[in-house]
């Protein structure tokens, strides 16, 4: 059994910062529970380019408001409070959040912990691979 704490994990190498967000990896590959659970912060007034070809992704609001667009239909839907949206296409998606959206987030594959979107907006699948 393993425990962890919000509050501890994001004053820790856990918490992964990028321009648009901010991640902390509360569960990871090396926890071998075949996916990686995080709660993350896409920023207020921010859009948020992703495309998670190496990666399926269950993501449930929190807190906050905003929008996803699904990229191949041009569609677009609210989040907002109590929103569940699944990645199960490899989906090539934009968050735009009005206010900061926090976000429990679940990946499988699991991440490694270090990862951040690449160019192409996507995780890579091994953790040598890491986009800077």
């Amino acid at each position: 059994m393993k425990i962890r704490r919000l509050e501890q994990a994001r004053n820790s190498d856990r918490r992964i910062t990028s321009k648009t967000w901010e991640s902390t990896r509360m569960a990871l590959r090396d926890d071998n529970m075949g996916f990686s659970f995080h709660i993350t912060t896409i920023y207020g007034g921010t859009e948020t380019h992703m495309h998670y070809r190496n990666h399926l992704e269950a993501v449930y609001c929190i807190s906050g408001e905003g929008e996803i667009e699904d990229k191949a239909t041009g569609e677009v839907h609210q989040i907002a409070p109590g929103t569940l949206y699944l990645l199960d296409q490899h989906d090539a998606h934009v968050v735009r959040a009005r206010a900061d959206l926090e976000l429990a987030c679940v990946f499988n594959p699991p991440l490694f912990g270090t990862e951040v979107h690449d160019e192409s907006g996507a995780y890579p699948v091994e953790a040598d691979t890491v986009a800077d």
